[in-house]
């Protein structure tokens, strides 16, 4: 995965230009939370052993409570930043009236 890039403006952006540049900051923070939810899917599927073209690792029951418990609060933590991320949105939005 790429670094996101910024155009090299060295003039002020006007209010609509900085509007979207906010909006597409809230654009690439989605891409970058739905790959960190890919990965912790896949954890699970590595561990499991239904990750394609993996054996798994035959885990036990209490390492499938870890990871599971793992993956949980990564999910918590995503569905905090989706919360600030609706509201950088929505204020962003009602910039522009």
């Amino acid at each position: 995965m790429s670094l996101p890039t910024f155009p090299d403006n060295t003039n002020t952006p006007n209010r609509d230009e900085v509007i979207n540049q906010i909006i597409s900051s809230i654009a690439m923070e989605e891409l970058a939370l739905s790959h960190i939810l890919n990965a912790e899917g896949e954890k699970l599927q590595y561990v499991l052993g239904t990750l394609t073209g993996s054996d798994g690792l035959n885990p036990s029951i209490d390492d499938i409570v870890r990871v599971n418990e793992s993956v949980k609060d990564l999910i918590e933590t995503v569905t905090f930043s989706q919360m600030f991320l609706r509201a950088k949105f929505k204020d962003a939005l009602n910039m522009e009236k």
